[in-house]
């Protein structure tokens, strides 16, 4: 009998060994399907807005490649956006690995119109990696805008600089200057990046051959059934409350008026008022005569540009005041540029009367007190990445070859600039909200 309760005793133990087994493996099973939602203590990691993303507890249970593929990490916390802070984003640099060659780090070094002149400077074009046409070096090198982790490192630099809207620079495809491959099929890729950081992408048109009212409108035409719906498309809001695309128009000056209020008036032959491609157009204001022409062309406001303080009557910050007074009487709006300094000798070597030293930083910040001043809506930057003409805020490093030393922000980190835009960016929020008051 003995015997008998022992058998009995083993057999009852394994049977509950088994029973307890399947349980847990069928509840283990309930979990990986689908995921399941994190439990105490496994949340979800944000993107870099504070929206949720991937359930961490779904990553931990996918192989190491994918993890990286999916999620690059736990991205800092940045700090709020200002919207009213605009900034000129060049999508025009290429290298080897992602292009095939280089592009526009070899620049051509430009002749003077005057043959005179341009007899006593060099020629020919710069020769990357290690001689680049920029006076500065990148901390990225010599890259490429189609390097998704470029795309993405630029994102965070804008985005830890609090500025709100990065305004690309685009042309039609197939119309690109001399130095660059299309661009246009570039654009989803910033629109996608852009919207995972919470930053906006309005649209900086550059002249090309044949560019004209009718042209024009096909390219907005263009720009808005593409791109319109994307939710980093910039939309600014009227007086009115109604949420309009802005287009900056670089060289405006080069259509005559008569021509741009056929398209930005309401009379206008080819008007674009109160149709679905209406927007808030700004044209380039670089002589004084500018303001009257940009006024009768129907166009909405006005932006300056040039970083080179002095190097027009429209960069020149003495004149900002005459201008806003000009614009507030208009129903204009004045969007000054603001630069960390100019030096554009790398590719235009007769130029050195135009560069603007950086002071290490106190130039760019004079430039946005003198903006301030004027209390503008919006306030542009000149530039994050024009590298050939030394307006970036991007990240540079110092470097030495054989030939050349390049300028850097020593003794500051390579982020000096970055940390500047972002205190003036707070600033500016507060002093708008005086302004209000």
């Amino acid at each position: 009998m003995a015997r008998f309760r022992r058998k009995t005793c083993v057999a009852l133990s394994l049977f509950t060994l088994f029973i307890f087994g399947t349980m847990m493996g069928l509840k283990m099973l309930k979990q990986t399907e689908g995921l399941g939602e994190p439990g105490a203590g496994l949340q979800h990691l944000p993107l870099a807005d504070g929206r949720q993303s991937v359930p961490v507890k779904a990553i931990l249970m996918l192989p190491p490649t994918v993890t990286k593929a999916v999620v690059p990490g736990p991205l800092p916390a940045y700090p709020p956006i200002n919207a009213d802070l605009h900034i000129f984003y060049y999508g025009w640099y290429g290298s080897p690995r992602f292009d095939g060659r280089f592009l526009h780090w070899d620049h051509l070094l430009v002749p003077h119109w005057d043959p005179k002149v341009a007899a006593s400077y060099p020629r020919g074009r710069h020769h990357p990696p290690e001689d680049i046409g920029s006076s500065f070096y990148p901390e990225l090198g010599p890259y490429s805008s189609r390097d998704p982790h470029v795309i993405e490192e630029h994102m965070k630099q804008l985005r830890s600089a609090a500025v709100g809207v990065l305004v690309l620079s685009w042309y039609p495809s197939g119309l690109e200057d001399n130095n660059s491959e299309p661009v246009d099929d570039l654009v989803p890729a910033i629109l996608d990046a852009a919207d995972r950081y919470s930053l906006k992408v309005a649209f900086h048109i550059l002249p090309y051959i044949g560019r004209n009212d009718h042209t024009v409108y096909e390219n907005i035409k263009y720009i808005v059934d593409k791109y319109g719906s994307h939710t980093a498309f910039y939309k600014y809001r009227t007086n009115t409350g109604r949420l309009l695309p802005m287009f900056y128009i670089y060289d405006s000056y080069l259509i005559l008026p008569a021509a741009w209020a056929n398209l930005l008036t309401s009379s206008g032959s080819l008007s674009i008022r109160n149709t679905p491609y209406d927007g808030m157009f700004i044209g380039l204001l670089v002589e004084e005569k500018h303001k009257q022409d940009i006024l009768e062309s129907g166009f909405d406001g006005l932006y300056t540009y040039f970083a080179s303080n002095g190097f027009s009557f429209g960069s020149s910050h003495q004149n900002w005041k005459t201008i806003k007074n000009f614009c507030d009487s208009n129903n204009l709006m004045f969007i000054p540029s603001v630069g960390p300094g100019y030096i554009d000798t790398r590719i235009r070597p007769w130029n050195n009367h135009n560069t603007r030293n950086r002071v290490s930083g106190k130039y760019y910040e004079t430039a946005l007190h003198a903006a301030l001043t004027v209390r503008p809506e919006i306030i542009s930057i000149t530039s994050f990445n024009e590298w050939h003409e030394g307006t970036q805020i991007e990240k540079a490093v110092p470097k030495k070859t054989a030939q050349y030393t390049y300028l850097d922000y020593l003794p500051h980190e390579p982020n000096l600039y970055l940390e500047l835009t972002h205190k003036w960016a707070e600033h500016f929020c507060k002093e708008k909200e005086q302004w209000l008051m």
